[in-house]
């Protein structure tokens, strides 16, 4: 991958609303940490090296990142840097400015690690226009029905530039009618973005250093930025408490069984039926009620799964019919006697 795209991941957020005994980004969509979510995306795109900057809990982060590296992200691994204090997304980029440095001449993706819809086709997206307009900071954006709570994305009247992002607290009247907010993620010119991270200041009510002031202060010096809107609104979605975190679960439920769907794959009924993103399923192959199926589980082509099954990390067959068992990490072949209510690991 060009080593003039990197991405800076922040993953040092506490999410205090979890009520959890791990930090925010290793809380699952689907059975899958939404870090991993987010790092799959940046793998599959045009990025080159990543850093993640971790925080609260960073020994959990700092040992899930070591197990991937040692495995799925072998040949591409994640470096990390530590954010000891929390003092904002500005701070925490500060956190990386070594890894930055590394990179001049380059352009950096600093994007949330809670943000498990953001695709490699919306970064690379993102990107294009950023390097074909020149500009020094490019906003990942989307448009959405209820924008309350999001910092709004104003642009210039005639150049369709970005002249600002208005935080809700600071929006008036004509401001809030605005639909297109920012998800938090950003390309910036490495050189630019380095020139300024010293200014962001933590003059304000909660005494943070934010990202969007560098922005600001990118624009004041006249550099150009734009946005980017997504074509995927979920590409903002992250989560903040639990309730959020079972609506991100939902969509990616939905969507999961949807791809099958699409595939071929009958689906009669959804009552109970889980599918991780990374499980494939082979055609004519039919899911069934109470379907629990996870991490890298392979079906093969008419295969009959449920009622009542779990698979996890497992293998099955073309032809295999599975009704009320558990595997676990092992192959199941055709000519397996399999009895129902039974645990295979």
């Amino acid at each position: 991958m060009p080593k003039q795209y990197c991405a800076v991941v922040l993953a040092a957020g506490e999410g205090k609303r979890m009520k959890s005994n791990r930090p925010k980004v290793l809380s699952e969509v689907l059975f899958k940490p939404m870090l991993r979510w987010v790092l799959d995306a940046v793998q599959a795109s045009s990025i080159g090296d990543i850093c993640c900057v971790a925080g609260h809990r960073h020994e959990q982060v700092e040992a899930y990142l070591s197990e991937l590296n040692t495995g799925a992200f072998a040949e591409r691994p994640v470096s990390c840097v530590l954010q000891q204090e929390r003092r904002g997304t500005g701070h925490a980029v500060m956190m990386a400015r070594a890894f930055l440095e590394a990179h001049r001449g380059g352009h950096v993706l600093v994007l949330n690690g809670d943000a498990p819809f953001m695709s490699s086709e919306t970064i690379d997206a993102a990107l294009k226009q950023h390097t074909a307009s020149g500009n020094a900071a490019t906003v990942i954006s989307a448009k959405v029905e209820n924008p309350f709570g999001y910092g709004r994305i104003v642009r210039d009247a005639q150049t369709d530039l970005l002249k600002g992002i208005v935080e809700q607290k600071d929006a008036d009247s004509e401001v809030q009618k605005i639909q297109e907010i920012n998800s938090g993620s950003y390309w910036f010119c490495v050189n630019d973005l380095l020139d300024i991270l010293s200014c962001i200041t933590s003059d304000n009510a909660q005494g943070e250093y934010y990202l969007t002031d560098a922005i600001k202060l990118l624009l004041d010096r006249g550099k150009r930025a734009s946005a980017c809107i997504a074509e995927d609104s979920a590409a903002v979605l992250g989560a903040n408490d639990c309730s959020q975190l079972a609506e991100l679960n939902d969509i990616a439920r939905q969507r999961v069984l949807q791809k099958h769907r699409d595939a071929g794959i009958s689906i009669p009924c959804t009552d109970g039926v889980l599918i991780g993103p990374d499980v494939t399923i082979g055609q004519y192959s039919c899911i069934f009620p109470g379907s629990i199926l996870q991490g890298s589980t392979q079906i093969g082509e008419s295969c009959t799964i449920g009622p009542n099954t779990v698979l996890n990390n497992a293998v099955v067959s073309d032809g295999v019919s599975l009704n009320s068992v558990q595997v676990y990490n092992r192959k199941i072949a055709k000519t397996d006697s399999v009895k129902p209510y039974t645990i295979y690991q």
